[in-house]
């Protein structure tokens, strides 16, 4: 029998869950809940880690925990701690019992593993720990000293860049923490500036997770509706078990939607592998490369399972996610099927507390027909990474600005497509992999393209977990069709002719040398070398079509149908916010209202190189370019502006994008 059970703070866990007489806590509903029951959590802030026990029964018979209609419900991974000494100058001190923690204490455990980077082997180790001003976390320190005299830190080394960057509160860089761990209690210290932290809401993280089981295959959950924070999520690589502030711990069918999700340590919603296929190995025997033993997990996942039978499935949509120091959303082979679309996530990874390479605001390696689709990604270290296996794979109608990067694919083979997104910062787009293709896009910033033949990765049989085949990253086989380029204020980024693969340029003239069909490819390849050596050095075919670039931007020297307007003048682009809404602004000059094309189809464009697939969507039909960036349908019999709106046009004009 389906049954509605109820969660107050009033409650108490020895009733029986009913609106009259609720249970205290979401665990105890977490016991009891079947398939196609629903837990109602009323108004309050609940400190608890949330362990789901049982699965939901295919669509149809879900577990839903939600928020009730209209109240604020809060879970967190932290304590309140009250009982702070004054030190003078800012600096306070309080001891927190050892039982508080139970057995996982994250001011012992260090931000540590496979891709995390220290500047060296002595540098100060960052911990898993936090702790939190009236809902804002402060700085960890590299000694008790410097919390009782504090340094000036309003800066932090970019670890892409190696450049000096600001923090994004300069003011708040006073407030930092040290904790020293002790067998019975842990001692923290803390320097709060002017404020009174027995005057203020003061916590401290001490749970892993908010809402997330122990237990594998754990399916169909839905969480909505919920404020989730302040959780000591662990650093997330795609070679260890991947948990997150929320998350589904190697199953299927989660829906995550209608949520505010912020102040996870690491990572905020993880959608990723376990641990029995491999954890930390690289870091910690030291003997393969990491690469090695990612290959080794993606086939240790597929012999426990990994399929679109049990694993993936997922629905993340109309989230808020902010302030994480690793990831918004995270995942490998777990994301796969998925579906990520209309969440807002920003602020991640801008503390730089720590650096290592599986940052950015949505990471996911493995993701197989996944679908990232109308989310707004902004004010991270890098906006979207999708890494290995990005096969089936779409990222439509997105809006990113103000990252440090963009978009970055890597060392996948596509096919993977790209369609109707706004890449508006400096470092739009990074193309370390081929088999892509890029339609109706705004590319406001640098493109960069690199090989990488050194770290060959599997591609896939279409719409399958089963693996096809290996390659390496040779460049070339791809496709860009009527996107907008803009270049900024450093026009001599690239000079035609002077191609490098590592050299980031503004439009598509990096693919120069790249031949335009594979009729003309064969043709240059030098059949007399042996099998494999007369393809070294050659990157293959690219399909290069009704591009159009302006503000000194340059095209590929063999397209078709390229449309260069405004010379190396500035075209006035703009990305605004007004409280919830952004706007998107543009000066374009004459002729680009000359610059129309048809919808572009799947069918148009060449099939992916080394998988041999076509651009399909996950069910198998072929993919349609034909919705805007603000959700408007093109007409299959009309044609339209190159970039992501139905509506652009020369000349000044506005635009709101979301």
């Amino acid at each position: 029998m389906v049954s509605e059970y109820h969660v107050a703070t009033s409650g108490n866990d020895s009733h029986p869950g009913t609106a009259d007489a609720p249970w205290k806590t979401i665990s105890r509903a977490a016991q009891k809940a079947d398939a196609g029951d629903t837990v109602v959590v009323h108004e309050g802030v609940y400190r608890e880690w949330v362990k789901p026990q049982r699965s939901g029964r295919g669509e149809a018979r879900r577990i839903t925990y939600t928020a009730a209609p209209g109240e604020r419900v809060v879970i967190k991974g932290s304590e309140v701690v009250e009982a702070w000494t004054s030190l003078g100058s800012g600096a306070w001190t309080t001891q927190v019992p050892a039982a508080v923690f139970g057995d996982f204490n994250p001011f012992a455990v260090e931000v540590e593993g496979d891709w995390a980077i220290y500047p060296s082997p002595d540098s100060p180790r960052r911990h898993l720990g936090d702790v939190y001003l009236d809902g804002k976390s402060l700085y960890e320190a590299d000694s008790v000293d410097e919390v009782l005299h504090p340094v000036d830190k309003a800066e932090a080394v970019d670890g892409w860049s190696g450049i000096s960057v600001a923090r994004p509160d300069a003011a708040a860089t006073e407030r930092t923490w040290f904790a020293e761990v002790a067998e019975d209690c842990t001692t923290i210290w803390a320097n709060f500036g002017d404020a009174d932290p027995n005057a203020h809401l003061t916590e401290i993280n001490v749970r892993r997770s908010v809402f997330a089981p122990v237990e594998h295959h754990i399916d169909y959950i839905t969480v909505r509706g919920f404020e989730l924070a302040q959780a000591a999520s662990p650093w997330a690589p795609p070679t260890a078990d991947q948990p997150g502030l929320i998350g589904p711990n190697w199953a299927k069918g989660w829906i995550i939607e209608d949520n505010e999700i912020h102040d996870a340590k690491c990572v905020a919603i993880s959608l990723g592998k376990e641990g029995s296929t491999g954890h930390h190995r690289a870091s910690e025997r030291q003997d393969k490369p990491g690469y090695i033993y990612q290959i080794e997990s993606v086939f240790a996942a597929l012999r426990i399972g990994w399929d679109r039978e049990n694993i993936g499935s997922h629905i993340v949509r109309r989230n808020h996610i902010f302030d994480c120091g690793q990831a918004g959303i995270v995942g490998h082979l777990g994301c796969a099927f998925s579906t990520i679309e209309d969440n807002h996530i920003e602020r991640i990874a801008l503390k730089r507390e720590f650096f290592g390479h599986e940052i950015a605001g949505i990471k996911f390696h493995g993701a197989v027909d996944t679908v990232i689709e109308h989310n707004r990604i902004n004010d991270c270290t890098l906006g979207i990474w999708l890494d290995w296996q990005t096969q089936g794979t779409r990222v439509s109608r997105n809006l990113l600005y103000r990252n440090t990067r963009d978009l970055f694919i890597e060392v996948a083979h596509g096919p993977h497509l790209v369609d109707h997104n706004v890449l508006g910062s400096p470092a739009a787009l990074e193309v370390v992999c081929q088999g892509g293709a890029y339609v109706n896009n705004l590319i406001a910033g640098t493109v960069r393209l690199e090989p990488v033949m050194e770290r060959p990765t599997p591609y896939h049989v279409p719409h399958s977990t089963q693996v096809a085949g290996y390659a390496g990253t040779s460049g070339g086989d791809d496709r860009f069709i009527a996107n907008v380029f803009l270049a900024g204020d450093k026009t001599d980024a690239y000079t035609p002719g002077t191609f490098q693969y590592d050299q980031a340029s503004y439009g598509t003239a990096g693919y120069d040398g790249c031949e335009p069909s594979m009729e003309k490819f064969i043709e240059s390849l030098n059949i007399g070398n042996s099998d494999h050596e007369h393809f070294h050095g050659v990157r293959r075919p690219v399909q290069i079509e009704r591009n159009v670039y302006a503000s000194g931007a340059h095209a590929y020297e063999h397209e078709t149908g390229a449309t260069s307007v405004g010379g190396d003048s500035m075209c006035g682009f703009a990305i605004e916010e007004r409280g919830d809404a952004v706007y998107l602004t543009f000066a374009l000059p004459a002729g680009f209202a000359d610059a129309t094309g048809p919808v572009t189809h799947g069918t148009d464009l060449r099939p992916a190189y080394y998988p041999d697939a076509e651009f399909e969507n996950p069910d198998g039909t072929s993919a349609e370019c034909d919705v805007d960036l603000t959700g408007v349908e093109k007409s299959h019999d009309d044609t339209y502006p190159a970039g992501p709106l139905a509506e652009l046009r020369e000349g000044a004009a506005e635009y709101r994008v979301w």
